[in-house]
């Protein structure tokens, strides 16, 4: 039983927040408590096994663990920066994304940044580099060695990070150990320049289930991405994935990211007030007759909205009985049908009928030769025929 009391229970996905399968994937037992915890002499009597369970989101397909993190989760614990491959590695990854984004001299920060060993290499290749690191001995280490670096770990979408906002920001091997990995990206997100860049990366489970790699389940990673779940999460909380790889031998995947932005609608404002001209011109040109509208459908009513003209247009014609004997929406215009048209003909017409236009116009000059006046609504303006 003294394993059962590190299960969180939990029976929704920490991403997406739909439901787990019912039943988990495997279920091990008697297994470490914690990695980076490792007992000495004295403690080996106390040091017990606890119970994993590895589930799956029946939504987004995550796979994660039900555990409660290890109480270290909010800090970085690095053996890889002794590794002289490794600095190699982050020396050319850095340098190359630097000149990509054009960083250099541009304010980033890394986040779980340990004791530095990264931020020493960001530097050197011309990043004006900050970090974020909740060990309080690690921040002194990195602060005694010249590093720019504050204490704190991102756990909500409103935590202010020191000397924001970021150019850039990295996550590295250090998300799949998040309990709320939501948060602390739009905690990220929100310390971040407009058309910010970033890397995340994590263990890359594609090749764990390729080689049935069982023994890499640990309470220690709560999470285990796929380069589809990996995206999925980034998606979810702001950020457009440019580029997802698999690097270090296939052991990771590192995806690099944007920040996604507002979208820009003034373009919609500017043709708004472009085809409302050029339909209250055309209604103007007609003063003292009547005037028509062709098609009883949205967009034909959003339009009437915007024109408001009420008075000025007689009636709306459409094909479709229902709608006919009804009034239009907010400018209470009747809807008639093509009958009403012949038998009480008006002095020009405005057809609002999206794709059928063309047959709508085809079915008026067959009616009415050119007694009456034909304008088309077209995505670009007004076509007068």
């Amino acid at each position: 039983m003294s394993g059962m009391k590190n299960f969180l229970k939990i029976n929704k996905c920490r991403v997406c927040g739909q439901a787990l399968f019912q039943e988990p994937l495997l279920r091990y037992k008697n297994m470490p408590r914690a990695v980076q915890y490792l007992p000495d002499a004295k403690s080996l009597k106390n040091d017990r096994g606890i119970n994993l369970e590895v589930s799956q989101c029946s939504g987004c397909g995550l796979v994660q663990l039900n555990n409660v993190p290890v109480p270290y989760y909010r800090e970085v614990i690095r053996a890889a920066g002794v590794s002289g491959e490794m600095n190699d590695f982050r020396t050319k990854q850095f340098n190359d994304f630097a000149k990509k984004y054009a960083l250099k001299d541009r304010k980033v920060i890394e986040i779980g940044c340990g004791r530095g060993e990264y931020l020493s290499i960001m530097s050197r290749v011309g990043l004006n580099a900050y970090g974020l690191e909740y060990n309080e001995a690690s921040v002194n280490d990195c602060v005694k060695n010249n590093l720019r670096v504050s204490g704190g770990f991102v756990e909500s979408d409103n935590y202010k990070i020191d000397s924001a906002p970021f150019s850039a920001f990295f996550i590295l091997n250090f998300f799949e150990h998040l309990p709320d990995p939501n948060s602390t990206l739009r905690g990220i997100y929100n310390n971040l320049a407009d058309g910010a860049v970033g890397i995340v990366e994590v263990p890359n489970f594609d090749m764990i289930l390729r080689n049935r790699l069982f023994s890499e389940f640990m309470r220690d990673h709560l999470l285990y991405f796929t380069k589809e779940t990996l995206i999925t999460a980034l998606s979810l909380n702001g950020f457009e994935v440019i580029e997802c790889n698999v690097v270090w031998y296939d052991y990771i995947i590192s995806a690099v990211v944007k920040k996604k932005g507002k979208m820009d609608f003034s373009s919609f404002d500017k043709h708004q007030k472009k085809i409302i001209k050029e339909l209250k011109e055309f209604i103007d040109s007609f003063d003292g007759k009547d005037i028509a509208v062709w098609g009883a459908g949205h967009q034909a009513f959003a339009i009437l909205s915007f024109l408001n003209s009420v008075g000025k247009i007689k009636y709306v014609v459409d094909s479709a009985a229902f709608k006919q004997g009804k009034f239009s929406p907010v400018t209470h215009i009747p809807i008639v049908s093509l009958k009403h048209l012949v038998a009480n003909p008006v002095g020009a017409i405005i057809i609002m009928a999206g794709s059928y236009s063309d047959e709508v116009k085809k079915i008026i000059m067959e009616k009415f030769d050119k007694k009456i006046k034909i304008a088309i609504l077209r995505d670009y303006g007004l076509e007068i025929v």
